[in-house]
C-alpha cells in the first residue's frame, strides 16, 4: 500500500520535473549574449574579482543563530503541552536545555562567538 504511493508520488515528481524541464527548452528564448554571463552588481560592473572570501565567523554565527533559533520553535510546543506530560516533559526539555548549553559553553570556548 505505502509503497505503490511511494512509487507513484517518485514518478509524479520526476515526470514534472521533466516535463517542465523539456517545455521550458523548447519554448523558452534562446538569446546568447556573451554580457550575459558577466558578473555585476546593481547595473555597475564590477571592478576585479566577484570570488571575495567571506570571514568565517559569519557562517559560524549563522549556524549558532540557526541552533538557538530552531531551540526557541522547539520550546513554544512544549510549553503547550507540559501539564499534559507532568515530570516526563520536564526532565526531557531539562535535557534537551543542558545539551544546548553545552553547545554553546563548546563554541564560546573553541571561540566561535568572537569577532575577530
Amino acid at each position: 500500500m505505502y509503497f505503490t504511493l511511494f512509487i507513484t508520488v517518485l514518478l509524479t515528481a520526476f515526470v514534472l520535473v521533466v516535463g517542465a524541464y523539456v517545455i521550458a527548452k523548447l519554448i523558452g528564448p534562446r538569446s546568447y549574449n556573451p554580457v550575459k554571463g558577466e558578473p555585476f552588481e546593481c547595473g555597475i560592473p564590477t571592478r576585479g574579482s566577484s570570488w571575495l572570501p567571506m570571514h568565517v565567523g559569519y557562517y559560524l554565527f549563522a549556524i549558532l543563530f540557526l541552533v538557538f533559533d530552531i531551540e526557541t520553535v522547539l520550546l513554544y510546543p512544549w510549553a503547550v503541552v507540559v501539564k499534559q506530560f507532568g515530570p516526563l516533559a520536564l526532565v526531557s526539555i531539562g535535557f534537551f536545555l543542558l545539551v544546548l548549553v553545552f553547545g554553546l559553553a563548546y563554541a564560546w570556548r573553541k571561540g566561535a562567538l568572537e569577532w575577530k
